[in-house]
């Protein structure tokens, strides 16, 4: 053991946040704080000094921040992240010689002992504390510890010893010795709109106005002011690419197709091509190029799926049979999820020993599409590829495309689901569609914002997808659908919805399952994309509202109201500056006007009895005045699903 290693006292413990001993960053976008805490002490009954550092990678210089004490040995301090990229953080004590001093010696002072050989001892730490200081400082420290050692003036020497001047150079200019260090933790920050976007999602080929074609590019370039207009800023596209004819679905899932069913775009690939290919149907890639571009310059991102899956008739079956698992009989092993199968669909095999070239070549499907202008990609199940994989995957593009965000469509287990978001994915699909309740709602976020999730899960809220029609939603009207899109707008600030379906109540299930008929998986649809209806203005409404009001921009400021009525939940969200503070109460019940109580938070309650609160509902600009805590609500889904009062604080 080296001697500086031996004589270090300080006790680092329980660092927060962190992942996993720091085997994962976690993760913010820029202008947000990182509260660091840890649990520092010694031993004895010397005081101890602690400091945060941190730095971007790749820095020589570290930024030091002053920690300070809580209860039971707790530190804390914090910083500010900065522009996108990876940080480094970690914590420093030691026994701080020179303040243990002055603190003993104030107590021996107060007490009325003599204290020449304190003075004398203390003259010694002040002038290394000098050497510390500036010009001016270093100077008066010098003096003062000459003068402790002159018994001539031990009267004054006392008065300066516990002068607040002192303790404030000793705390300032702390002496370091034999530090501990605590382990360096990761920090990834990532652009804002990995933590505020959203989503809709519509096929690319049912975007036609003709119903005796497949929709194009170019009728999707004629969209994007519908979607712009609904104030959606990510366009989800499922697979563009050629699909296998090889046992392709038909209608409703039917494993037998009839001539001229399209198939399902997810059984990618096709003697036109792989991955890397456009399905025809749809146009050209400069037809893609110019679709993009159009998006962007409408403030939309396009967002692509990226299937890791292909056909029997993809190109790689040929060319690379070793990527595939092949059965006895000659055939390749296709994709099941017992009942369901999978006919059209081969998994590719990640245990093969060629894994560095499949790596590479799908690495390659990315770096191919992010130069075509694609910066956001859905991943379609990647629970059913490596972690190992997707790490490297991450790594690999926050070294060489930082902007780019991954969002995880991973309905399976919790650990799972979490797993994928430490290794990289900027965003992951949620629970949310199956949470109804008030209490269920309740704990999940409690779950997603006030435990270690927090620190690199970042859940996006879809209240339906291609692939799921929830009960809850099952030949119903507009209320309830109404009502869900609400909560996910509000209680998260990444949300998306699988449309025109959602809108358009297209809700017909097949029985028994969270399923649809007719279900654009399998065949084309057409739309009345242009129509103008209720629930599309408050689509609009809901996100010009998100939009407008950066509380909204952030799921983790959270905060759950009481209400005495359990079909009303209520919440608020403020920014940390408190300029934009924001009361949203949703009725649960699709069915029936509620009335209730809302207890507001203790925060918000009036300075003074000459205050109120003035409650404006951006749902239809009506105004109230309270000053009470407890306050009277009523919601009737066939008028209003929410409400969502902008706070001001206004006197009499």
């Amino acid at each position: 053991m080296k001697g500086s290693l031996a004589k270090a006292r300080a006790v680092i413990e329980h660092i927060s946040p962190q992942i996993d001993g720091g085997e994962f960053p976690i993760k913010r976008i820029p202008g947000e704080v990182v509260v660091v805490k840890a649990d520092v002490f010694g031993d004895g009954h010397d005081l101890i000094g602690a400091l945060l550092l941190h730095r971007a990678a790749g820095e020589k210089k570290w930024t030091e921040v002053k920690m300070r004490p809580l209860e039971n040995d707790q530190w804390t301090a914090s910083f500010l992240t900065r522009k996108p990229g990876m940080y480094e953080y970690t914590v420093v004590a030691w026994v701080d010689h020179a303040l243990s001093w002055h603190h003993g010696f104030c107590k021996k002072a107060e007490a009325g002992e003599h204290l020449e050989l304190e003075l004398r001892i203390g003259a010694e730490l002040l002038r290394r504390v000098a050497k510390k200081a500036q010009a001016a400082d270093a100077t008066w420290l010098k003096n003062t510890a000459k003068l402790f050692e002159e018994e001539a003036h031990y009267k004054e020497a006392l008065a300066i010893g516990c002068s607040e001047r002192l303790e404030d150079l000793i705390e300032s200019l702390p002496l370091r010795d034999n530090e501990t260090a605590a382990p360096v933790y990761k920090l990834y920050v990532e652009r804002e709109k990995a933590q505020f976007s959203t989503w809709y999602e519509f096929f690319p080929r049912s975007a036609s106005p003709d119903r005796s074609r497949s929709g194009t590019f170019k009728d999707c370039e004629a969209l994007l002011r519908v979607i712009s207009e609904l104030g959606f800023d990510t366009l989800y596209f499922p697979p563009i690419h050629p699909i296998g004819e090889s046992h392709r679905k038909g209608k409703n899932n039917s494993t037998t197709a009839l001539p001229g069913e399209p198939g399902s775009p997810w059984a990618i690939g096709s003697h036109l091509g792989g991955h890397k290919a456009i399905n025809p149907e749809l146009g050209t890639i400069e037809d893609f190029e110019r679709l993009v571009k159009s998006a962007n310059n409408m403030g939309i991102e396009i967002a692509l799926d990226l299937a890791y899956q292909c056909s029997p008739d993809h190109p790689y079956v040929k060319s690379h049979p070793q990527w595939f698992r092949w059965r006895p009989d000659g055939t390749v092993q296709y994709a099941e999820n017992p009942p369901k199968k999978y006919q059209d669909v081969l998994p590719l095999n990640f245990e093969t020993d060629d894994w560095q070239n499949l790596w590479n070549e799908l690495k390659s499907v990315i770096e191919f599409w992010i130069s075509k202008g694609i910066k956001i990609f859905r991943v379609d199940n990647p629970h059913t590829k490596p972690f190992i994989f997707w790490q490297w995957i991450m790594e690999e593009m926050r070294r060489n495309h930082p902007e780019v965000i991954f969002l995880s469509e991973a309905f399976t287990r919790p650990r799972i689901t979490a797993r994928l978001a430490k290794v990289g994915f900027q965003q992951s699909y949620s629970y949310f569609t199956w949470r109804q309740t008030k209490k269920e709602l309740t704990e999940y976020l409690t779950e997603l914002t006030q435990t270690e999730l927090r620190e690199y899960f970042r859940a996006n809220f879809w209240p339906n997808t291609p692939d799921i029609l929830p009960y809850y939603l099952q030949k119903t009207g507009h209320t309830h659908s109404a009502a869900r899109f609400v909560l996910a707008a509000t209680l998260s600030s990444n949300y998306g919805m699988y449309g025109p379906v959602y809108e358009m109540l297209e809700n017909e299930p097949m029985p028994g399952k969270e399923e649809y008929f007719n279900s654009e998986k399998y065949e084309i649809r057409h739309w009345e994309w242009f129509s103008s209806t209720p629930f599309r203005e408050l689509i609009r409404k809901i996100n010009l509202i998100r939009k407008d009001n950066a509380a909204f921009h952030t799921t983790f400021n959270i905060e759950f109201c009481e209400t005495d009525n359990e079909h009303l939940i209520a919440f608020f969200k403020s920014t940390r500056d408190a300029r934009n503070q924001i009361l949203t109460i949703i009725n649960l019940d699709p069915t029936s006007k509620q009335t209730g109580w809302v207890k507001l938070p203790a925060t918000l309650m009036p300075a003074h009895e000459g205050q109120v609160l003035e409650m404006n509902d951006l749902m239809d600009n009506s105004r109230y005045r309270w000053n009470r805590q407890w306050n009277y609500v009523e919601l009737d889904p066939r008028l209003l699903p929410a409400h969502i009062f902008s706070i001001t604080a206004h006197p009499h």
